[in-house]
């Protein structure tokens, strides 16, 4: 089941592959999230040392929200992958000029996960052609569907 999705990735990006990975987060977190006050718009997935962290993901904490914790709102959170997925993936984003977005959270066995793609930026023609295939493949199916009537 989605929580949110990231619409923006693939408008900028061509998503080549796709990864599923574990988050590590609070306790807040966890309960914010399953509230729906999540946003991964402007979130990327970057590189410290060995380990992907998720940079930019904004989770709003509840107005219940404890008085002991301090909540952060856009915190570096860690993605917990493979070390051989990992690895992999490093060596793609350094070596062939990759980018790591993170495309949607999902639960899965009742744990927050994030779908990460490897993605190739598009160029602005790329944008357009993308726009012009949608709205060419929506009146196609306006028209199916106003053949039937």
């Amino acid at each position: 089941m989605s929580i949110v999705d990231n619409k923006k990735a693939f408008h900028d990006y061509f998503i080549e592959d796709r990864y599923e990975a574990g988050l590590v987060l609070e306790g807040w977190e966890v309960k914010a999230i399953r509230e729906g006050r999540v946003q991964i718009k402007e979130a990327y997935v970057i590189r410290k040392g060995d380990e992907l962290f998720l940079f930019g993901a904004h989770v709003s904490a509840l107005p219940t929200a404890s008085g002991f914790v301090h909540p952060e709102a856009t915190r570096t959170r860690k993605l917990l992958l493979h070390r051989a997925e990992v690895d992999k993936l490093i060596g793609k984003v350094e070596r062939s000029g990759y980018t790591l977005v993170p495309l949607n959270l999902h639960y899965k066995g009742g744990r927050v996960k994030c779908e990460v793609g490897l993605a190739k930026g598009k160029k602005q023609h790329d944008k357009r052609a993308t726009e012009k295939d949608r709205d060419a493949k929506r009146e196609v199916d306006s028209a199916m569907k106003q053949n039937r009537r």
